[in-house]
């Protein structure tokens, strides 16, 4: 079976990642500086700590192993954090990304598996967005993951990798058997955050405007289970193993669903009520740069990679979050 080395496979969203892999059969190699990511998370995996500024430990890295092909997940992703400090965030997500695209080439891999963000649209021109919507970030995160984008057009014109770029929306769940979840530090999604505050982990959540042209006059989102996420980069992984996609491709991924705040908040009540649990709700000013509505079209990925989400169901989504929330929390 292929050999797969996950980048940042100790975080979020790669843990989930290298547990499919690994349940597939697949052999992985977890390479993470554990700076947002957690040891025993990467337990499906061998995990080398190591951080892609480190240009030798990466050369030793793909001189002992023979990988089939490279997933990315090792950004820094705080929109708000990326606006005060740029510089980290060019850094580590565009140059330590062009140190892991150079090892590559210079060892002959040529499939990349790259975690993008909708953030590369910026303010959306038309709801839902699909992959022809411009291209126009408004923050240096969006614009750090563009660049990416951009370099592996290059790479697969000059050096042949092939690439899929997989733009998230709102990653949101946890692994239904349990075993993973969300363990951000500072956790900034709206899942966790309402259920933090409903398991007592946090005195309240926060609304932040509720004057939006949108129904309720909240915020809409489009909700993607963490196990979607991953089933499309394996979708993606295996297309390029197979050599039914080349170039350097990218696809949206979304369910093309969008619910508010205050739905989300409602759907988590009706969740934690079942276990006593109620939850305080206050009220704050609009946040500067929040769009009314992002939703995506992802058509073109189940078109050309066959995915298709198993877990749009938001209160199911609602559920599998509050079963890691409660192992967390220890309610």
């Amino acid at each position: 079976m292929p050999n797969i080395l996950v980048v940042g496979g100790a975080g979020y969203i790669g843990s989930h990642m290298v547990k499919q892999l690994a349940q597939a059969g697949h052999s992985v190699v977890v390479f993470d500086n554990l700076s947002t990511g957690f040891r025993d998370m990467a337990a499906y995996g061998e995990l080398i700590e190591g951080d892609l500024a480190n240009t030798e430990l990466l050369e030793r890295l793909f001189t002992q192993y023979a990988f089939d092909g490279v997933m990315h997940f090792a950004a820094c992703s705080l929109v708000g954090e990326s606006v005060i400090n740029p510089g980290k965030y060019y850094q580590n997500n565009v140059s330590n990304t062009l140190n892991l695209l150079e090892t590559m080439v210079r060892h002959h891999v040529k499939r990349f598996i790259f975690s993008s963000t909708a953030a590369t649209f910026g303010e959306p021109h038309y709801v839902p967005i699909d992959e022809a919507h411009p291209q126009c970030p408004i923050n240096p995160y969006g614009s750090s993951k563009l660049m990416v984008e951009r370099l592996l057009q290059d790479y697969h014109a000059a050096y042949g990798v092939n690439s899929v770029c997989l733009r998230y929306f709102n990653a949101c769940g946890a692994d239904p058997d349990g075993e993973l979840g969300e363990c951000h530090d500072p956790e900034t999604h709206l899942i966790p955050l309402i259920l933090q505050a409903a398991s007592g982990r946090r005195d309240s959540i926060t609304v932040f405007g509720r004057d939006y042209p949108t129904e309720d006059g909240t915020c809409v989102r489009d909700y993607i289970h963490i196990e979607d996420l991953c089933s499309a980069h394996a979708l993606a992984l295996e297309a390029l193993i197979k050599g039914t996609q080349e170039g350097a491709l990218g696809y949206n991924l979304g369910n093309g669903q969008g619910y508010s705040v205050q739905q989300v908040i409602d759907a988590v009540k009706a969740v934690v009520a079942e276990d006593g649990c109620k939850l305080v709700v206050e009220e704050g000013d609009r946040r500067a740069g929040d769009p009314a509505r992002l939703v995506a079209d992802a058509a073109l990925a189940k078109k050309e990679l066959g995915w298709l989400p198993r877990y749009a169901d938001l209160p199911m989504i609602i559920r599998h979050a509050w079963a890691w929330e409660k192992k967390m929390s220890g309610y």
